[in-house]
């Protein structure tokens, strides 16, 4: 996808909102120059300085730049970034199949092929960014999409950044944090494949591995690490479930000295075709109803607002500078 020449949201028309979060929402534009459709995510300056996630907002541009310029099949890509008084606004890749969440809730869950297919695609994802220092740090149904053809594309790099090493910020979603995430002891690229293992297992059971509605007995749980495998669990799945769930970072898959291939030559994935995978050659066990490119039915449909009702302004110095 080429860079988009564009400098304002009066270069689009906006359409329907496809996605809402803590300080804005994503909505589906089309360029009005190249009719070329997007999906556009505009956060309010104000909640981000008042939830100190400027810094945030920064790095992901910038992660998001950096991937970008690879085009990697399984990320989504950005193709321009610009700001007005009251947004910042990211053009991004918009991806008609809608959140990988609503197909895993529809299904309940999923079958063994299914789920090998989706986590293998994750695989390849965190072995790409890994190699550029890059972290994720927020793998979860809701940030992935499905495409037309029924892959998946990551989205949402809020958390990720760019760590040789060790990083100390306590982020993440609770049925997915890693251990060592807890303890605040540092973290690094593990936490990833930790996550990796969370995904698996829900795709598996239809839950996380974890879970409370009380977040100390949830970490609590998390640190005692005792899986519990349905009968259903096929047992390479479950061979692979635990090495990636360990919190033992020595040990944990992902993290040894061969890294990603540990994973990727586990018995699990015996049968997967990396290379057809990643040139997007296999069969996909999902395949979107779409009626045409602009058909936005698969995201859940979300209540409009007045924005200009919305207390948007804020008082002093504008910290996004030329963003």
């Amino acid at each position: 996808m080429a860079p988009l020449e564009c400098s304002s949201i009066a270069d689009f028309d906006v359409g329907v909102t496809l996605g809402t979060g803590s300080f804005g929402r994503v909505r589906f534009g089309t360029h009005r120059l190249t009719k070329q459709h997007f999906a556009i995510k505009m956060l309010r300056k104000r909640d981000m300085i008042k939830s100190n996630q400027v810094e945030h907002i920064k790095s992901e541009k910038k992660i998001l730049q950096i991937l970008s310029k690879d085009q990697h099949p399984f990320i989504v890509n950005l193709a321009a970034t610009f700001q007005d008084p009251i947004y910042i606004y990211m053009i991004i890749e918009v991806i008609m199949g809608g959140e990988f969440f609503s197909y895993l809730r529809n299904a309940t869950k999923f079958d063994n092929e299914t789920a090998r297919f989706y986590a293998a695609q994750v695989v390849l994802i965190f072995e790409h960014i890994h190699f550029m220092d890059i972290i994720y740090r927020d793998l979860k149904p809701e940030n992935l999409l499905i495409d037309m053809e029924g892959y998946l594309k990551i989205t949402d790099f809020g958390f990720a950044k760019i760590v040789p090493y060790k990083t100390y910020t306590l982020c993440g979603t609770p049925e997915y944090i890693a251990p060592e995430v807890l303890l605040q002891k540092g973290h690094g690229k593990g936490v990833d494949w930790w996550t990796l293992g969370i995904l698996i297992y829900e795709m598996l059971v239809g839950d996380p591995p974890f879970l409370d509605a009380d977040p100390i007995q949830l970490y609590q749980q998390v640190l005692q690490c005792k899986l519990q495998f349905t009968q259903s669990y096929d047992k390479n799945a479950k061979s692979l479930t635990k090495k990636l769930l360990t919190p033992d970072l020595t040990k944990r898959y992902g993290c040894l000295k061969r890294g990603a291939m540990d994973i990727k030559t586990s018995v699990w994935f015996d049968e997967m075709n990396w290379e057809a995978l990643l040139k997007r050659k296999l069969h996909a066990p999902i395949k979107p109803a779409l009626g045409s490119n602009t058909d936005t039915s698969n995201f859940e449909k979300y209540p409009e607002v007045d924005e200009k009702a919305l207390p948007l302004e804020f008082d002093g110095p504008d910290p996004f500078g030329d963003f």
